[in-house]
């Protein structure tokens, strides 16, 4: 993933993270971290009665989880460079089990010894269904 220099890179390369179940742990602190407390998060009664029938994680919780799945090199990488059409597609509930896999779209040398490595990022849960999807923009470091 992220562990290695710009050069190295090569469109067209993919890579799957490890994966990580979300509990019920997850988003609890993670309401309280944010001040996030909608229902369809925190409250089992609500979250019966709405399209989905259970609570559901936080999109952004699942994204801060997906960038915490990849390897990132501290040496390598100079900064996030952004994310781009993001889409938030199907739920994750408490007990799935997330990975995220990888494909680098584009490369494009910044001429400054950086260059900015442009990835399709796609958070899956174990059905095999695309859960969250967005290029993703990593500024790293050339050799």
């Amino acid at each position: 993933m992220f562990d290695k220099y710009f050069e190295d890179f090569k469109i067209g390369h993919k890579w799957k993270s490890k994966g990580r179940t979300i509990t019920e742990t997850d988003i609890v602190n993670f309401s309280a971290l944010t001040g996030d407390y909608y229902p369809l998060h925190t409250n089992i009664e609500y979250a019966k009665k709405t399209y989905f029938k259970q609570r559901i994680a936080h999109g952004m919780l699942i994204l801060s989880y997906s960038t915490g799945l990849i390897k990132m090199e501290p040496d390598v990488i100079v900064a996030n460079y952004g994310i781009e059409k993001l889409r938030f597609i199907k739920p994750v509930f408490i007990n799935d089990t997330i990975h995220v896999n990888l494909e680098v779209l584009d490369l494009n040398d910044k001429g400054n010894g950086t260059g900015v490595v442009t990835i399709k990022q796609t958070t899956v849960k174990q059905t095999g269904e695309d859960c969250i999807v967005g290029i993703l923009k990593i500024l790293v470091s050339k050799k």
